[in-house]
């Protein structure tokens, strides 16, 4: 297939998104969330973290006319790595299809949530509560982190170029 790929001119999308996957996985993984943020050291924990980063990338790639593609290969990414993560922690066959669906639907609900806190139409620390913290908030000091860390990194991205992104040029964002 890689072969017909590059005789049409097509990109290999695992091959094109890897890099921002990536750069998405190691964003929602950085200890301050944890630490500092208070978000829970736990599988779910670790899914909403990396599921609320993922969000901020897909509202940004929605963002730009020209990279519709990129966006539905960056979800396909991720419905990959959620399936191959269930089959590792050991979830049967039967059932992890209805877990990445459940997961699915998730970031469904989700991306609708940060898109509207992102864009202004709804707060940002509420949206966190109820979607990262799944309704029980930390500290106020580690909300205010973790919301101020998640908005300087939705704005950090708003400057990048497509090209920027997709290259995985996200790490930035973390200082």
């Amino acid at each position: 297939m890689s072969f017909l790929n590059a005789l049409l001119g097509r990109k290999n999308p695992n091959l094109a998104m890897q890099p921002l996957y990536d750069a998405v996985i190691a964003e929602g993984r950085r200890l301050d969330w944890y630490e500092q943020g208070a978000v829970p050291d736990t599988l779910d924990g670790r899914f909403d973290m990396i599921a609320a980063i993922l969000c901020v990338v897909l509202i940004r790639l929605e963002q730009a006319d020209d990279a519709q593609q990129e966006n539905v290969w960056l979800t396909e990414l991720f419905v990959k790595d959620m399936d191959a993560q269930l089959r590792q922690i050991g979830i049967g066959d039967m059932i992890v299809g209805k877990r990445v669906g459940e997961m699915m639907g998730a970031l469904g609900g989700r991306l609708g949530a940060y898109r509207e806190a992102l864009t202004g139409t709804a707060n940002i620390s509420d949206a966190l509560a109820r979607n990262l913290y799944r309704g029980e908030a930390p500290t106020p000091i580690a909300l205010n982190f973790t919301a101020e860390q998640f908005t300087h990194f939705y704005d950090h991205i708003a400057e990048m170029t497509i090209d920027q992104l997709i290259a995985g040029n996200i790490t930035k964002a973390s200082t």
